[in-house]
């Protein structure tokens, strides 16, 4: 049941944020300018030097990861490598906290090596699922399109649920 259970996990190279996030976003491909953010993890750099697809992606981690969701821009600007990280390996981090794992994309999904993974659809969101007893949700690809705010607002209420913001 264990996910890449031979694997020692990413390496601090394959990881931007936190060392002890709440919640980690596992995406297959990579930012412009990924060595300056392994150093100094900072939404406004990754947005700055990339695509407005980043800046998607990072303002999706942001709705979700806030602990208050009116405040996402704040926390996306001031926090959000604070609290969350993006990885780029296909394993899961083995963090320092009870962390939530987020994979994004059926693509990306099926890089991991996931034995046991049993997970269930959210409530009339049958693209979102999770498993709560190990902690990890799947969702399309971060992009509005296929997360949009009532998508967001279904996520954050499972989360919620688990504890995740309290």
């Amino acid at each position: 049941m264990a996910i890449n259970e031979n694997s020692k996990g990413p390496s601090t190279s394959e990881i931007i944020g936190s060392t002890t996030p709440h919640l980690i976003l596992y995406l297959p491909h990579r930012p412009n300018a990924l060595e300056e953010l392994f150093r100094r993890p900072s939404a406004k750099t990754l947005i700055e030097n990339n695509s407005n697809h980043w800046r998607k992606i990072v303002t999706l981690l942001a709705k979700i990861g806030s602990p208050e969701i009116n405040d996402w821009r704040r926390f996306r600007d001031e926090a959000l490598f604070d609290q969350c990280a993006i990885c780029f390996s296909a394993s899961l981090a083995d963090s320092k906290t009870e962390a939530w794992h987020w994979i994004g994309g059926k693509e990306n999904l099926q890089r991991f090596n996931i034995d046991g993974l049993h997970t269930e659809p959210l409530q009339e969101t049958s693209e979102v699922s999770i498993d709560i007893e190990r902690r990890i949700f799947l969702t399309p690809y971060p992009d509005y399109r296929q997360l949009n705010n009532a998508t967001v607002t279904k996520i954050r209420a499972a989360l919620a649920s688990e504890g995740f913001y309290g």
